[in-house]
């Protein structure tokens, strides 16, 4: 009885999660261009289904919500998957450290102190997964110099793409980050009892 509950228990983890995944996918194609940012950097709040799946089911399987999300868009991927692999990455830097601090102290200190570290480790990644991964793709489609002037509208006075994506990119992911741990902590205790098969 004990190993069919669980089993059943894992079952229900799966199915949640790509439930969860499902719905990330679908914000990830709602995202949109925001102010004081170049036109070709997007926000979404996809990163929201991965931190509650993260919390509730633990961070294991907030890093699949991630992996699912990002192999559901290789399907329309102009990337070649490049872009997909640094969104992984980044949720993954986001989610677990936010669920597995979670899963230790589950209180909502716990889940906001959590979250914090998540956005910072997302963010500080963001800066070399944009250098090393999505900005050479840009540049096939895009000269760098010209990637430099859509920052250098904003603020004349930066000098490199490098500089951009420290003063502009790290903040905005770490910004968005922190949009994802707002919503959830406003919809976490209705939703959480769901996820977890208690209703």
């Amino acid at each position: 009885m004990v190993t069919q509950s669980k089993r059943n228990s894992q079952v229900r983890a799966m199915v949640m999660t790509a439930i969860l995944a499902a719905m990330s996918y679908i914000l990830a194609m709602m995202s949109f261009s925001v102010p004081f940012m170049p036109s070709f950097i997007k926000l979404d709040v996809s990163e929201l289904p991965a931190l509650i799946g993260s919390f509730s089911l633990g961070p294991v399987y907030g890093v699949l919500v991630c992996l699912i999300k990002n192999l559901l868009g290789l399907m329309n991927s102009s990337t070649n998957g490049i872009g997909e692999l640094s969104n992984f990455l980044l949720g993954a830097m986001f989610v677990f450290p936010a669920g597995l601090l979670y899963q230790r102290n589950k209180t909502r200190k716990g889940a906001i102190i959590g979250s914090l570290i998540g956005a910072v480790c997302m963010a500080v990644g963001s800066v070399f997964t944009n250098i090393f991964l999505v900005y050479p793709i840009y540049y096939n489609f895009m000269a760098e110099e010209a990637i430099l002037s859509a920052y250098q509208l904003i603020v004349p006075a930066m000098k490199s793409v490098e500089q951009c994506i420290i003063c502009f990119n790290m903040p905005f992911t770490f910004m968005k980050a922190m949009l994802s741990v707002l919503v959830c902590l406003l919809v976490y205790k209705r939703l959480s009892p769901v996820i977890k098969g208690r209703v």
